[in-house]
């Protein structure tokens, strides 16, 4: 029955986000235990050298594993960076005793796979105070903020960062490359990266899109893609600017992320200006009352039916 679990919680923890969908993990299987690792090839040298964009990516893989672990029965039994001689190895989960998953923890089992990341404008229709209150009650939950930009001033100022930011990362050809690189043209058959109809053809939201397509005329042309609400902006914030604290966003991160889905309520990525020290800082001195910014978040409501893509168990399990 372990066997079973285990095999399903790491195929449950695929499907967590990650920057430019690189999936940047592998897991390993010793006895009752799960080893979580960074996969360091799917590392993003220019945009993200210092890697917390990809541990961030694992931590939602870890919080993805701790889910479906719960969900089938066991209590998992979680080390954070358990061997600083294995700086890869950044967590690892057991499989303790058994438990009786509740109602919540079977409704974020189930949207596991249903979540998708939004590259748009979302539509009118708001999503209410009391869901945003309890996003942010999750987040809190892993010892991270996540706080909702409330004055137009503010969103201003990051809607004009993310566009700054974009202008020169476009201007810098390292940059585009890595973009590509990371770009799956239509009909593609691999596994990983942004699918052509995973993002609109035109801009149609202030927050500026990653140019995925490079020039071509690729992107989603529906009326659904044509949605141009903004949504609710929202940043996630930590004290320190850790590796812990960059697993504690990715957990937090994938813990808003699957209750937001319950609600149905997606959200849109902006980590540009995030990518660039000075900007970054900027925000963290100015918006952020000295904390480290880790996500730019929009979320709203959009009916997405695109279909996501995975690697298989067998590309990623050692």
């Amino acid at each position: 029955m372990k066997d079973k679990a285990i095999h399903a919680a790491i195929e449950a923890a695929t499907w967590a986000p990650s920057v430019h969908n690189t999936q940047p993990w592998t897991f390993g299987v010793f006895g009752d235990e799960i080893s979580l690792r960074a996969d360091v090839e799917r590392k993003l040298p220019v945009s993200d050298p210092s890697a917390r964009e990809l541990i961030i990516s694992c931590g939602a893989a870890l919080y993805t594993l701790r889910t479906a672990v719960r969900a089938a029965g066991y209590e998992p039994v979680v080390r954070i960076l358990p061997d600083l001689d294995r700086p890869s190895l950044l967590a690892t989960v057991r499989l303790g005793d058994s438990v009786t998953p509740d109602e919540t923890v079977t409704m974020l089992a189930g949207e596991i796979k249903r979540r998708r990341t939004h590259r748009g404008g979302f539509t009118n229709l708001p999503v209410p105070d009391r869901v945003i209150e309890r996003l942010v009650q999750q987040a809190a939950a892993e010892k991270v903020r996540l706080a909702q930009i409330r004055s137009p001033e503010g969103v201003d100022v990051l809607v004009a960062l993310t566009q700054a930011a974009q202008s020169v990362q476009r201007r810098d050809r390292t940059f585009d490359l890595e973009v590509i690189r990371w770009s799956r043209p239509p009909g593609s058959s691999r596994r990983d990266g942004v699918p052509a109809d995973a993002y609109p053809r035109k801009a149609v939201c202030r927050f500026p899109q990653r140019d995925y397509a490079h020039g071509h005329d690729w992107g989603a042309n529906t009326d659904q893609s044509m949605a141009t609400s903004t949504g609710i902006v929202t940043i996630m914030t930590t004290p320190g600017d850790s590796r812990e604290e960059w697993i504690a966003t990715g957990q937090a991160l994938q813990r808003v992320l699957l209750h937001a889905s319950a609600y149905g309520v997606s959200a849109a990525f902006h980590t540009q200006a995030l990518e660039m020290h000075q900007l970054r800082e900027f925000l963290r001195h100015e918006l952020c009352s000295g904390d480290y910014p880790q996500m730019i978040m929009r979320l709203g409501v959009v009916f997405d039916d695109s279909r996501g893509v995975r690697r298989s168990l067998t590309e990623v399990l050692d």
